[in-house]
C-alpha cells in the first residue's frame, strides 16, 4: 500500500516539477509591472507542452520493477507451502478413532458387587455325605457345627476331600426346633458310616438364592426378608430350606460367615 501511495503521489508531482523548469526563464525574463499579461499567455504554451511529461513518466518505470520484484516473490512462495501444512498434518486425524475403538474392551467388565437377592438358580443333585439331626432353636447352631465335625472327621480319617461346599436342608420345623440334613459332596464313598449317616443325593430344580452374611444368629432377618420376597412376587416355597456355607463353619469366626440360601419353588 505506502508503494503503491508513493507510484501515484511521484507520477503527479514530476511534470508539476518540469513545468515549474520551463517557467522559471520566462518569469525571469518577464516584468513585474505587467502580472496579468505574463500570467496568460506565456505560461500556457509551457504547461501543455507535453515534452517533460514523457521524462516524468519513465521515472515511475523503474518503480514497478522494483516493487513487484520482493513483493510478489516473498509473500506467494511461504503461503502455499504453509496451507499444505495443516493438510498433511490433519490426515494422522483418522488414527484416533482406531484408538478409541480399542477402549470398549475395558468398559465391558462390570463387576456385580451387591449379592443375589431372590435370583432364580437351577439346582444340580450331587453325591453327598449325610448325618442327620435334629435341634431347638437355642441351641441350633453348636448342633450344626456338631454334625459337621462328625461328617469331617471321618472323611478325614479314610482319606477323602470334599468335592463341594458343606450344606444344611431343614427338612421340617416347628416354634421349638427343627429337624435336619448335615450333608457334605464328595466323590468316592466312604466306609463304615456312623448310625446317623447315610450317602445320598443333594436337592434339585429350580430355587431362588439369597445369600446371608454375618452370624448365624442374624438368620432370622434373613429369613423374614426372604418370606417378604415371596409374598410380594406370590411365589409358593417348598418345605424345604438350603444353606450353603460359602466360607467353612468350622474354621471361620460365626460374625464372618457367609452363606447361600436357597429356596426351592413349587
Amino acid at each position: 500500500m505506502n508503494r503503491l501511495f508513493f507510484r501515484l503521489a511521484s507520477a503527479a508531482l514530476l511534470p508539476a516539477a518540469a513545468l515549474w523548469l520551463n517557467l522559471a526563464p520566462s518569469l525571469a525574463q518577464s516584468p513585474a509591472p505587467n502580472p496579468a499579461a505574463s500570467a496568460s499567455p506565456t505560461p500556457a504554451p509551457a504547461a501543455s507542452s507535453p515534452s517533460p511529461a514523457p521524462a516524468a513518466s519513465a521515472s515511475p518505470g523503474p518503480a514497478p520493477a522494483a516493487t513487484p520484484a520482493p513483493a510478489a516473490s516473498a509473500s506467494p512462495s511461504p503461503a502455499p507451502s504453509a496451507t499444505p501444512t495443516p493438510t498433511t498434518s490433519a490426515s494422522p486425524a483418522p488414527a484416533t478413532p482406531p484408538a478409541s475403538a480399542q477402549t470398549p474392551p475395558t468398559t465391558p467388565a462390570p463387576v456385580q458387587t451387591a449379592d443375589p437377592f431372590g435370583q432364580e438358580v437351577t439346582l444340580e443333585a450331587k453325591k453327598v455325605l449325610i448325618a442327620k439331626g435334629n435341634a431347638n432353636w437355642d441351641s441350633a447352631f453348636d448342633a450344626l457345627i456338631d454334625s459337621f465335625k462328625a461328617l469331617s472327621t471321618l472323611l478325614d480319617k479314610q482319606g477323602i476331600k470334599p468335592s463341594g461346599n458343606p450344606m444344611i436342608v431343614y427338612t421340617s420345623t416347628d416354634d421349638t426346633g427343627f429337624t435336619y440334613l448335615a450333608e457334605i459332596p464328595i466323590e468316592q464313598d466312604p466306609k463304615n458310616l456312623a448310625k446317623d449317616m447315610s450317602i445320598g443325593k443333594s436337592p434339585e430344580g429350580k430355587a431362588l438364592k439369597f445369600v446371608h452374611r454375618g452370624s448365624y444368629d442374624n438368620m432370622d432377618n434373613t429369613y423374614e426378608a426372604i418370606t417378604n420376597h415371596l409374598d410380594e412376587k406370590k411365589l409358593e416355597a417348598k418345605d424345604t430350606f438350603i444353606e450353603e456355607y460359602l466360607t467353612d463353619p468350622l474354621k471361620t469366626a460365626e460374625d464372618k460367615l457367609v452363606i447361600n440360601v436357597f429356596v426351592p419353588l413349587k
